[in-house]
């Protein structure tokens, strides 16, 4: 029996699946954390509003840019067991999927330039750098997502940078403590990524991508994302305890029984059968960082 080929989207709905929805809350959580961390009487709407469009826009933006680049190259291709891929699968041409990229970079530089101008001129120089870890993600001549740097990168700039970033421009100030709310953000962000590099070893070692995941293996992977799932969930409470960060972030505890079941997943499925593990924990993060932000603001 021959499988039905997946309707294609409208034309405007080509562009949100290209978008990658499921990822944008790797790119909200790290603001919404970072901003509740500055303190309920601390927060500039306005300022946390364009640190979230930076965000949102560079996390689009990477998302069109990694789907031209693996498009064009080959990484990408009908084998992929992902969602489909502008690119590779033919709903969009690649000058297009380009343009889009840069049109959502141009949004995050106005709104960063905007940001800076409220604060210090150093964020322009963060967010080029930013654009510049955009760029060479997927793409130049050794991109690194397939050199196995693609989760630190996430860490990175969708944990310390976005969550850093984010309470620094609340009141033009940080200490250490933030790392205990930046850090599992970022580590979650990570497992995001992992979980997807975990389906795709089979597809990403036959074009030759050389993520950590196909670098260690799947058992080694597997354990991995255990480890960091855990780790971040219990960061905020041991952050709690040591006097760095509030009591009330330890309600983040309440989470950990929704990560049994994407963890359950994880521990054997493999291929598409690790899609419900990656629904899982988006919605592990987005709930964690709700939580997180509402114990700060609470306290």
């Amino acid at each position: 029996m021959i499988a039905e080929a997946a309707p294609r989207p409208g034309p405007l709905a080509v562009w949100w699946v290209g978008a990658r929805p499921r990822t944008l809350v790797a790119a909200v959580v790290p603001v919404l954390a970072g901003a509740a961390w500055a303190g309920r009487n601390a927060i500039s709407i306005p300022r946390t509003l364009l640190a979230l469009l930076v965000a949102v826009a560079l996390q689009i933006g990477v998302n069109y840019a990694n789907d031209y680049f693996d498009g064009v190259s080959g990484v990408d291709t009908v084998a992929r067991m992902g969602p489909r891929r502008l690119v590779a699968s033919g709903l969009a041409p690649p000058r297009s999927v380009a343009a889009a990229a840069i049109v959502m970079v141009g949004v995050a530089a106005v709104a960063g330039i905007a940001l800076a101008l409220l604060t210090t001129p150093w964020l322009i120089a963060a967010g080029a750098v930013s654009v510049l870890a955009l760029a060479l993600y997927s793409g130049g001549p050794k991109p690194y997502a397939a050199s196995g740097l693609g989760e630190v990168s996430v860490f990175v700039f969708f944990g310390l940078v976005a969550t850093c970033g984010t309470a620094f421009v609340q009141q033009d100030r940080l200490d250490a403590s933030v790392l205990w709310v930046a850090v599992p953000v970022g580590l979650l962000a990570c497992a995001l990524l992992m979980v997807n590099n975990l389906r795709d070893i089979p597809t990403d070692s036959a074009v030759g991508k050389r993520t950590l995941a196909v670098r260690i293996g799947a058992q080694s992977s597997r354990t991995l994302l255990v480890v960091i799932v855990l780790v971040a969930l219990v960061l905020p409470t041991i952050g709690a305890l040591v006097g760095s960060l509030p009591w009330l972030v330890a309600l983040t505890l309440v989470t950990i029984p929704l990560a049994v079941a994407p963890l359950r997943v994880i521990r054997s499925a493999e291929g598409r059968a690790l899609v419900p593990a990656l629904i899982g924990i988006t919605r592990l993060q987005l709930l964690f960082g709700l939580v997180l932000a509402g114990a700060l603001l609470a306290s």
